[in-house]
């Protein structure tokens, strides 16, 4: 295998980047038919904008993610952005073709606004008071900080699970403004069980003592706890049976104790996951992005027909599933991938086989990246768009 330089690594980061901020003052219709009287969402980019603003690429994270995709923000960052192996110089996502947009969804704890943010009217955190957001809430504040950014139309919307859903819900709402969706490691809409996974999740949240009916900020506590098991609840189900057998095993961290510590490394290990989630995330930006992706369902407007759904979708695609991914197996992306045939548009699909379960949408497998390489350079930019 040949050897990669240090100078050659630093070479594929975008490096150094600066989260920024777009505000929005006219209020925004949700789907509950709650009205957001102002917000701000928070967003980085990647690259540049060509002459003729045809090779934006929207970025759209999943439950936990953010706008931060790819870089650091200082050179002291232990870690880069969620998806940096992805995004970056002669990466698959290649931001020396491409304007690459990260945002964080309205409702997020990570600088747009949400359960934690001023509400203006009362000069205290909305809390309980933030209204619950749909995915078609999200894709509707996304194409006001196009138009903030003076994008008319995207080369392409990318997302994994539920950012996954927010790509097929633009080639829904707005097929005239997006040119390509790659939908990857998603679903149509939730099956029951994953619905109890997220039902199970929410109930640790809201019976934690400290969590006073949204109003925890308040209070000066968090409800570390529920959040705590959500998140851990959450990671075995991200994981494959077959990974965390790799990974750990029956490992123990010592010796047996004989007691209710963490004694085996697979404990150690979701005990800390749960540990560092509480103290990065909101409760309450948890609650309202799992029911989001209950909430999502674009066939149920059409009789539970999918195919109907997409009937003015005018986007291509590519559809990415993996062998392990049982949160978001691959016959669900078949679903959405027979819906799209159905209706005579161009679609490319891969089943990847991958041991990592849901989260092998984001690592850095060279099979799995190459596909989306080979993908993203066909897509037109500039005078050939």
């Amino acid at each position: 295998m040949s050897q990669i330089n240090p100078t050659s690594l630093l070479e594929l980061s975008v490096g150094i980047v600066t989260s920024k901020s777009a505000h929005f003052s006219q209020p925004l219709n949700l789907k509950s038919g709650a009205v957001l009287p102002a917000f701000d969402l928070a967003y980085e980019t990647y690259g540049q904008l060509n002459a003729d603003k045809s090779n934006a690429v929207l970025i759209c994270h999943a439950l936990s993610g953010n706008h931060h995709v790819a870089g650091k923000y200082n050179a002291e960052d232990k870690y880069a952005g969620w998806w940096d192996n992805l995004v970056g110089p002669n990466k698959p996502l290649d931001t020396n073709k491409f304007f690459v947009i990260g945002m964080n969804n309205l409702g997020g704890c990570h600088g747009s606004t949400g359960p934690s943010s001023i509400n203006p009217q009362s000069k205290q955190p909305w809390g309980s008071q933030f209204p619950v957001l749909t995915v078609e809430d999200w894709v509707t504040s996304q194409t006001l900080l196009a138009d903030y950014l003076g994008i008319e139309q995207l080369a392409a919307v990318i997302g994994g699970s539920l950012g996954g859903m927010q790509a097929l819900q633009w080639t829904i709402a707005y097929p005239e403004r997006v040119r390509h969706a790659l939908v990857i490691a998603s679903a149509p809409n939730l099956t029951a069980q994953n619905m109890a996974f997220n039902e199970v999740a929410r109930q640790a949240i809201i019976t934690d003592p400290e969590f006073h009916g949204g109003d925890y900020y308040s209070h000066g506590v968090v409800p570390r706890r529920g959040l705590r098991i959500a998140r851990m609840l959450g990671h075995i189900t991200y994981l494959s049976d077959d990974a965390m057998g790799a990974k750990f095993g029956r490992k123990l961290k010592d010796t047996i104790r004989y007691s209710f510590d963490a004694e085996f490394e697979m404990e150690s290990y979701l005990r800390y996951q749960g540990d560092k989630f509480a103290g990065e995330f909101d409760a309450n930006t948890y609650l309202r992005m799992t029911r989001a992706l209950d909430y999502y369902d674009p066939a149920l407007s059409f009789d539970g027909k999918l195919n109907k759904a997409l009937g003015k979708v005018r986007a291509q695609f590519l559809l990415v599933s993996f062998t392990s991914d049982w949160r978001f197996s691959p016959a669900r992306s078949h679903e959405i991938v027979k819906a799209l045939l159905d209706n005579e548009l161009t679609v490319s699909y891969a089943e990847v086989t991958a041991a990592h379960g849901h989260d092998a949408f984001l690592m850095p497998d060279p099979h799995y990246h190459a596909i989306l390489r080979n993908y993203l350079q066909n897509i037109k930019v500039g005078e050939q768009a």
